[in-house]
């Protein structure tokens, strides 16, 4: 549990009320567009479009799973 604190520390701070759930959802949103556009952009260079191709999957992956987190902690499944 501590190395989910560590590595999304934004899931786990102020889940007290609604507001602050949702201000934590849409700052994930949000880096996922900007990152997944920047990259789109980037991946268009031929020979590193397949290492910035790889890096917004897992930026995807990343804020994915900082939303389902955040509901969890919300829901006081994760503690």
């Amino acid at each position: 549990m501590d190395l989910l604190k560590k590595i999304w520390p934004l899931s786990f701070k102020n889940n007290d009320s609604v507001a602050n759930l949702v201000i934590g959802v849409i700052i994930y949103v949000v880096v996922g567009a900007v990152a997944g556009a920047l990259i789109g952009l980037l991946a268009s260079i031929p020979v590193l479009g397949i290492i910035f191709s790889l890096v917004g999957s897992l930026i995807g992956i990343y804020t994915t799973a900082g939303i389902v987190l955040k509901f969890l902690a919300y829901f006081n499944v994760l503690k």
